[in-house]
């Protein structure tokens, strides 16, 4: 018997719940898109995206595409064929990002920290420095690979290439962490951030962000495709340009509402606090109920965004299947290498538009699964969960 009849809850790692705001912003007929209010509309949200991402003096490019789009406008303006790019991995993406620079003709050298491990800044710096003829030309990683959910710490990786004395520009993949992971580009020292609008930014699929640093635009590579190339849609000379042709109107309103939401009305600083407390709330009740595990040790490695969670063999597969056919809620499948086992491994999505009610009700449906499912467990997780959200909102 299933009791999903109501509205069901996609607790996965992107696309995140959409505000319904952000929803109705898209119901409206074609604008005129030669003058007025689209054309404000692009400013805005242009001017948003540097407030989001702390970066006042990069140049947000707007791309139609997802965050694969977002990796090939990055690698087709900073690298050239024959160029060497240091692709660092802790999840799937990083290796994706490096599978995709290969096909480009660029030289990825890959150093892969594993699935459970955030990246080493010391293994990075001793590589730099090893490369004395100044190879490299950028280094490429994630803030939080959503298959592992781990955090690297930029600010450190940064520290690691200043310390080598290289020149290498930093370009960081920002997909799944930004609005929900405190991010800072230009207090970091990062030359390009990419991003897109389905998760933190609570906008359907569709927009693939990139952010270009000031050196990074000044060391442009010749990009062969005028579609993917950053300079002519930084300063069109027509507004179309921005998009290389018709502009994606209706998922412009949508991050419009949704860049309101998180900037004008939460404000980012608590949005990012609100982050941590579901966060900390999911990661209380995982270990509470005793049958699993996180799959990254270290707690200040642990994505704000995502949590992967490892149990016994085959329960991952059952427990999600009982979810969503008898509760109606989407737990995320495991996205993970050869080694790892599928069905080991989960995730819960805890990004965007969610709140204790969501995440409550996520974690108390993931214990009604375990109990349908027969799987021994200790008592007491939903409370853990609910002292975690209550320490990071004390009563006033």
């Amino acid at each position: 018997m299933s009791l999903a009849f109501g509205r069901g809850l996609r607790a996965i790692p992107g696309p995140s719940v959409i505000p319904d705001r952000v929803l109705a912003a898209m119901q409206r007929p074609s604008p005129n898109i030669y003058a007025g209010e689209i054309i404000e509309l692009t400013a805005r949200i242009i001017a948003d995206l540097r407030r989001v991402a702390r970066a006042p003096s990069a140049a947000p490019v707007i791309y139609i595409g997802n965050g694969h789009a977002a990796w090939e406008a990055a690698l087709a303006n900073l690298l050239a064929p024959g160029e060497t790019a240091l692709t660092i991995a802790t999840g799937r993406f990083g290796v994706g990002w490096a599978e995709m620079a290969a096909r480009m003709n660029i030289d990825v050298e890959l150093l892969d920290f594993g699935f459970r491990a955030p990246l080493d800044p010391a293994r990075v710096e001793a590589r730099l420095r090893a490369d004395r003829e100044g190879r490299i030309r950028a280094v490429l990683t994630v803030q939080t690979d959503t298959a592992s959910s781990v955090r690297n710490d930029i600010p450190a990786l940064r520290a690691a290439i200043d310390a080598a004395g290289h020149p290498a520009l930093l370009a960081v993949d920002c997909i799944a962490s930004l609005g929900c992971d405190p991010y800072e580009m230009e207090a970091w020292g990062v030359d390009v951030t990419l991003s897109a609008c389905q998760k933190g930014l609570m906008t359907p699929p569709g927009l693939a962000y990139l952010w270009a640093g000031e050196r990074a635009r000044a060391e442009r590579r010749h990009v062969p495709s005028s579609y993917w190339d950053w300079e002519s849609r930084i300063d069109p000379e027509i507004y179309y340009m921005h998009f290389c042709g018709t502009p994606p109107t209706h998922l412009l309103y949508a991050q419009g509402e949704a860049l309101k939401m998180i900037l004008d009305e939460e404000g980012l600083d608590a949005v990012w606090t609100r982050h941590a407390a579901l966060a900390g709330a999911v990661r209380a009740a995982t270990e509470a109920w005793g049958c699993f595990s996180l799959n990254i040790a270290d707690a200040a490695a642990r994505s704000q965004a995502v949590t992967t969670i490892r149990t016994a063999p085959g329960v991952a597969d059952r427990l999600r299947a009982w979810c969503e056919s008898a509760a109606g809620l989407t737990l995320g499948v495991p996205f993970v290498g050869p080694d790892e086992p599928r069905d080991a491994i989960f995730r819960i999505g805890h990004m965007g538009h969610l709140d204790p009610v969501m995440t409550l009700g996520t974690l108390a449906t993931i214990e009604a699964g375990l109990i349908a499912c027969g799987v021994p467990h200790a008592p007491g997780a939903i409370g853990a969960a609910a002292r975690a959200i209550a320490a990071a909102a004390p009563q006033t």
